[in-house]
């Protein structure tokens, strides 16, 4: 079963990634650009992004987040295990699996119960 969300991070986690990127545009500003020249130059460009979208995550009303695609394993919570268990002796009779994976997912379905 595919399920599609989608994910914001919370405005606390947002914010203090905001706070941190300041942190290092600060020292981007003054530690980095004296020293480094044009790497301090690239430190200072990249965490000024990285603090803007930080903030942007944090207070911007048009920001919904990226989609995540999440795939589940598990059974269908639909299928009861009357039904798992049928389909498994299907499987069996058809000898598509061993004994022993029968034995195996049979006791692992009746252990749910």
């Amino acid at each position: 079963m595919k399920r599609k969300i989608t994910y914001r991070p919370s405005k606390a986690q947002s914010v203090f990634g905001g706070v941190v990127g300041v942190i290092f545009v600060l020292i981007g500003l003054f530690v980095a650009i004296p020293q480094a020249g044009l790497f301090g130059l690239f430190w200072t460009g990249v965490a000024v992004i990285i603090t803007g979208m930080n903030f942007y995550h944090a207070f911007g009303k048009g920001y919904i987040g990226p989609d995540i695609e999440i795939t589940d394993d598990a059974q269908s919570p639909m299928e009861s295990p009357e039904d798992r268990l049928k389909k498994l002796q299907s499987l069996y009779d058809q000898r598509l699996i061993t004994p022993q994976e029968y034995e195996e997912k049979r006791r692992e379905i009746l252990r749910e119960l």
